[in-house]
């Protein structure tokens, strides 16, 4: 048998448990286990890729299907330690699909659809051997005459929407024959469902309203599930020190819980503790051109939004749950919607924000796109204020700022401190390669406007205040004066960058100072105790 009571859950969910790098989530189990066999045990859990949802559709497969012992897996989590722990172990049929699965030949959705019926009556008519020698047209009829109660997991339910072969009739045909599955049927305890896109999306009749959907912007139930907290990812740091949580933060943070508590991409953060180093992880799963597919669809709606999020500014939207996710996307809130529900954007309290290190590189890319316009020509030349940065050459730093801010790009013409803080993000987004970039960063009496850490030892620093109205010298004296370099110097140099936008000649002045810990110890060691 393939879908009904099988092993194969329980032997994939004993592999998760058995990795060295594990987080137990198995209270989900409770939780699930208190909607069994209600009026309304319809659950889809909608989450963007790699956020644990296939995980957690296994471990639940591997505790209720009947038949098994499942107690070597869950004896040493979580769920062992609680009242009703035995009362619903194995103790049920279950139905578990994973609809991302395909038969070796699939030449359009008749076989896709086909392929699973098939399977399905087979592995009814093998368990229930009355059924053996009837032919039925339906399922639903199927499992009513199995005159048993069934638990339902079908995992990433959508799958197929993404193929190229499906039409609508083909959609609309899918939807129906899910409804014809579960739909009021007395044989469901439970229909526990997966998937990335909305059901309101696709199901805007009555064919799935029975289920409630929970996705990152409503679920204050499950989110705690889906995704790592902080106090887990510290506990894995403090096991695998060969990565530190700081680092770990930087990376993959910048998900929210319901009450605003931290989730961590956690896909990314297993892939980089077993390869003990940080990289882009998540983002190389599923089509790499999504987000500037979003942004394309409606680019001249989205390009001031996109700048503003790379330059760590949040943008408010008001976005109505995920129904605004359309395939053709033509609306600034369809397309930040269907960002949100990809994962590439975080979504709080009414703000957008990008999430955290792996997807501002996806972002950068993004930038670069000939569909930019004149945002590619400045970020195409961003390596050049870099190199005049660290090359000291005050003049030519201020000449290229001067050249982005004369263009014809009106949210670019500092109107207010976002406008400069765009510019300053366009025209150094090349550092990016080498820096992590901070806006509004805490450092000694308080904080500086950009903060640049260098990833790799050998590097200077750079810290990079920006004035309208005041000199580019005072930016430097702020600097020292409140001890920005502090966060900053670590154990090499540091660049001090003062910027000055004059608003009535219009130009831009530059100073660069260069702070080094070692020397200006020195230096002040060899001066006389007084003067010194």
């Amino acid at each position: 048998m393939y879908y009904l009571n099988t092993d194969i859950q329980s032997l994939l969910y004993q592999k998760v448990v058995n990795n060295k790098i594990f987080v137990d989530k198995s209270m989900l189990i409770e939780k699930i286990s208190q909607v069994i066999g209600t009026g309304n045990p319809y659950v889809c859990i909608t989450r963007p890729r790699r956020f644990g949802k296939t995980i957690n559709a296994n471990m639940l497969g591997a505790y209720y299907t009947k038949g098994l012992d499942s107690h070597p897996i869950f004896d040493s989590l979580a769920i062992a330690g609680t009242e009703k722990y035995e009362q619903h172990m194995n103790q049920y049929n279950v139905i578990h699909i994973d609809f991302s699965r395909f038969p070796d030949y699939c030449g359009g959705y008749g076989d896709y659809i086909r392929d699973i019926t098939e399977t399905l009556k087979e592995d009814l008519r093998e368990y229930y051997p009355e059924l053996k020698g009837k032919e039925y047209r339906s399922l639903s009829r199927m499992l009513q005459d199995a005159k048993e109660s069934f638990i339902f997991i079908l995992d990433e339910w959508d799958s197929v929407f993404y193929e190229t072969f499906m039409t609508d009739e083909d959609k609309s045909n899918f939807l129906k024959f899910l409804k014809g599955l579960l739909k009021d049927m007395p044989y469901v305890d439970l229909a526990y469902m997966t998937g990335i896109l909305p059901i309101a999306k696709y199901s805007s009749g009555s064919e799935l309203n029975m289920f409630d959907e929970y996705n990152f912007m409503n679920d204050n139930v499950y989110d705690a599930y889906f995704g790592f907290d902080e106090a887990e990812v510290q506990k894995l740091c403090r096991e695998n020190t060969a990565v530190s949580y700081e680092e770990m933060k930087q990376w993959y943070d910048g998900y929210f819980t319901s009450k605003g508590e931290s989730l961590f991409n956690p896909r990314s953060v297993s892939k980089a503790l077993t390869r003990c180093v940080c990289l882009n992880y998540w983002t190389e799963t599923g089509p790499m051109n999504e987000i500037a597919e979003c942004i394309e669809h409606n680019v001249d709606e989205v390009r001031e939004d996109i700048v503003k999020l790379v330059s760590g500014i949040p943008i408010e939207a008001e976005l109505n749950g995920y129904s605004a996710a359309e395939q053709r996307l033509e609306t600034r809130d369809e397309i930040l919607s269907a960002m949100v529900v990809y994962g590439f954007l975080s979504y709080y309290k009414g703000f957008l924000k990008i999430p955290n290190g792996e997807l501002m590189e996806k972002y950068q890319k993004v930038l670069a796109r000939d569909s930019m316009g004149e945002v590619k020509e400045i970020v195409d030349s961003s390596k050049k204020i870099l190199d005049a940065t660290l090359a000291m050459d005050e003049a030519k730093v201020a000449e290229l700022l001067e050249a982005v801010h004369d263009r014809e790009i009106p949210f670019l013409k500092y109107n207010d401190e976002n406008s400069l803080s765009c510019v300053i993000t366009l025209c150094y987004l090349y550092a990016r390669k080498d820096y992590w970039i901070r806006r509004e960063e805490k450092s000694g009496k308080g904080y500086c406007d950009y903060l640049f850490y260098p990833k790799k030892s050998g590097t200077p620093a750079i810290i990079l205040e920006l004035k309208t109205g005041d000199t580019a010298e005072d930016a430097i004296a702020q600097i020292k004066e409140k001890q920005y370099m502090k966060k900053a110097m670590g154990n090499g140099a540091v660049l001090l960058v003062g910027i000055a936008y004059d608003k009535i000649k219009k130009i831009h002045h530059c100073r660069i100072k260069k702070y080094d810990r070692e020397a200006e110890a020195l230096y002040k060691s060899s001066l006389p105790a007084k003067e010194s």
